[in-house]
């Protein structure tokens, strides 16, 4: 089969973790072991997420002068780069006969998007009141409220197209395990004359994900987190984990915008536009995920 993979930035930095190379480099290869079952028996992508790393590079570029900072659609293309490099070094360690390539992937959104209109993203450090203030007016960030801190927001637009998708394409069909649509691709836009240039937003890592297996014709898409599988309910004491179930009879119900929302979401859309099969769950047990053992399965039509 061919089987596309989301990495949740847990697979690279655990929550509360320092975001030190070590760090990141254990938990890299941890995810490795959990990937490579499923490379030797299927045609694999991986995209992952970079939260913690544009965090930590927002932060660097904090230090500098306003127009010396890198937009974010670089910081996304520095973080592809350096995470993808963990991931296909790891994962060639454990499989030396097959090839891996990680590729910088840029992904369309319109410029029209009301996203742009209404930053919800958050990104980078927290900020007090006073400092959230003079980077607004210093930087033009736009900042919101994060519990008693600020952190800069950003918008957050709707994944398009996937300019790198022959490349991906044609790489798969020659057995190469491809890292690629990482932290939702680099966003971009075209301009009048045709030409791409990139823009500052970040897209959603999930939806890029579902995006890539959709135009793929993947027969699988897996999102892989720190949580099991779905919960109804989450954070009540009637919580209550969902293993199998229909894409229509997720979709009615609630769930945060800012975490499981996306992912629900994401599976979805893929399930309903393919067909194919679509599994939320830890990353310790994608390979029962994709065998109905474990997590959440989403399918088309009743399981």
């Amino acid at each position: 089969m061919r089987i596309v993979i989301a990495l949740g930035g847990n697979a690279l930095l655990r929550r509360g973790e320092p975001p030190t190379t070590a760090n990141q480099r254990r938990n890299v290869r941890i995810a490795a072991g959990a990937l490579a079952p499923i490379a030797r028996r299927h045609d694999l992508v991986i995209s992952h997420g970079n939260g913690p790393q544009v965090g930590l590079l927002a932060l660097q570029g904090a230090a500098c002068k306003p127009d010396e900072t890198y937009p974010l659609d670089i910081l996304d293309a520095e973080t592809e780069g350096m995470i993808g490099y963990l991931i296909e070094q790891e994962l060639g360690n454990l499989l030396p006969d097959r090839r891996c390539a990680t590729l910088l992937t840029q992904i369309e959104v319109d410029p029209k998007d009301p996203a742009f209109g209404h930053p919800d993203k958050p990104i980078g450090p927290v900020y007090s009141e006073i400092e959230a203030q003079r980077l607004a007016k210093e930087r033009g960030w736009s900042m919101a409220r994060d519990g008693a801190h600020f952190r800069r927001v950003v918008p957050s637009p709707g994944p398009q197209r996937i300019f790198e998708l022959s490349v991906i394409e044609l790489l798969v069909s020659q057995g190469v395990i491809v890292i690629c649509a990482g932290g939702g691709g680099i966003p971009t836009v075209r301009r009048e004359d045709g030409s791409l240039i990139g823009i500052e937003a970040v897209i959603d890592k999930d939806l890029a994900s579902a995006l890539l297996a959709r135009e793929l014709k993947a027969d699988a898409l897996l999102l892989l987190t720190d949580t099991d599988a779905v919960y109804q309910g989450w954070g009540t004491p009637g919580a209550r984990a969902i293993r199998c179930i229909t894409s229509q009879a997720l979709r009615e119900l609630d769930f945060a915008p800012g975490s499981m929302g996306p992912k629900v979401r994401a599976a979805c859309e893929f399930v309903e536009q393919t067909g194919g099969m679509a599994g939320i769950g830890q990353l310790s047990d994608a390979l029962a995920i994709l065998d109905g053992k474990a997590g959440t399965v989403i399918a088309r039509d009743a399981v």
